[in-house]
């Protein structure tokens, strides 16, 4: 126990980084449909101001790169263009498209460059950037994640940005066509039977000669889309307030081996796969009854955990193909 616990806190320091940002109504916003001022109050409560809906935009953070594209934006400047084009193929970035830095460390000066409208981040990211970035360009601060209520948060998300650029019509669009896909999926999976069927969400990385797994706790937004299919996330380990996310070992998964049943989903896009290639020869590993069972499941690449509607569709899909074919 002692062991895990020094692991746990060796890389607990990890979860943000990975993902990185209460229930919240949508973000109160005006916006002219002649295009003129447009008004929206990010997360922060802060009423940011613009002479027009925004056309040349950065983003800091992937889902809401994502949300940009999906909305029929692409982004002057995104942090690790390809970083982005790894984990998240759920809307594509332009050829175009400049990087700006990393996404734990972006370039004000890059950013400047660019002459956005707007600059789009996430709420956990350093706050010291929002007030440099404040002095040459606007600056929206997106929720990023609530684990209280995350399908809730990325609409709200969606919809702030969606203001800022003038896309409201696109992004209501959006959103119904998301609802009737989840209420399909969901229906798909109750016609074979497997309505309330138990899952599990991870994706892990190597540390020296150890293995980290970081769990998907039940108001992590990948598992809130298992949970919308009438799914049961069976994780029930500590997770964080923010993100829904928990750290753990090999040794800590052993709680599962009380659901038979369980099936087991993880993410490796940027193709370090450590279920299969570093805990294949280990025996608490492959004493799991999902291990045993055959019931471990590799996503296909480039789903982003983190992202905006199109990437929780891609999830839902992935769900789908296991418990509703």
């Amino acid at each position: 126990m002692a062991r895990r616990t020094t692991a746990i806190l060796a890389i607990a320091g990890l979860l943000a980084l990975g993902a990185c940002g209460t229930t919240e109504k949508p973000a109160a916003s005006t916006a002219s449909p002649t295009g003129g001022p447009v008004t929206v109050t990010d997360s922060r409560g802060k009423a940011v101001q613009l002479k027009a809906p925004a056309l040349r935009v950065v983003g800091l953070e992937w889902g809401e790169v994502e949300m940009l594209v999906t909305l029929g934006v692409q982004p002057v400047g995104v942090a690790d263009v390809k970083g982005y084009s790894t984990w998240d193929t759920a809307a594509k970035l332009g050829a175009d498209v400049k990087d700006v830095g990393t996404r734990t460390e972006p370039s004000v000066d890059s950013i400047v460059a660019l002459q956005p409208d707007l600059v789009v981040m996430e709420a956990e990211r350093d706050s010291a950037l929002v007030g440099q970035l404040e002095k040459y360009v606007p600056v929206i601060v997106a929720k990023g994640s609530d684990a209280t209520d995350n399908l809730a948060r990325m609409r709200s998300d969606f919809q702030l940005i969606a203001t800022a650029v003038g896309r409201t019509d696109k992004a209501a669009e959006v959103l119904a066509d998301f609802d009737k896909k989840i209420a399909d999926a969901k229906a798909a999976i109750a016609a074979k039977g497997n309505a309330g069927r138990s899952f599990a969400i991870a994706d892990g990385w190597r540390e020296g000669s150890s293995i980290g797994i970081r769990m998907f706790g039940q108001g992590s937004l990948v598992s809130q889309v298992g949970i919308a299919l009438g799914l049961k996330n069976v994780w029930h380990g500590e997770v964080d307030a923010a993100w829904g996310l928990g750290v753990t070992d090999v040794e800590g998964l052993t709680p599962l081996k009380s659901d038979a049943d369980v099936r087991f989903f993880y993410n490796a896009s940027d193709g370090d796969d450590v279920f299969a290639d570093g805990l294949n020869k280990n025996a608490v590993w492959n004493s799991l009854p999902f291990v045993t069972r055959n019931q471990l499941h590799k996503q296909p690449d480039g789903i982003w955990t983190f992202g905006g509607p199109a990437s929780c569709l891609q999830y839902a899909d992935a769900l789908v193909a296991v418990f509703g074919k």
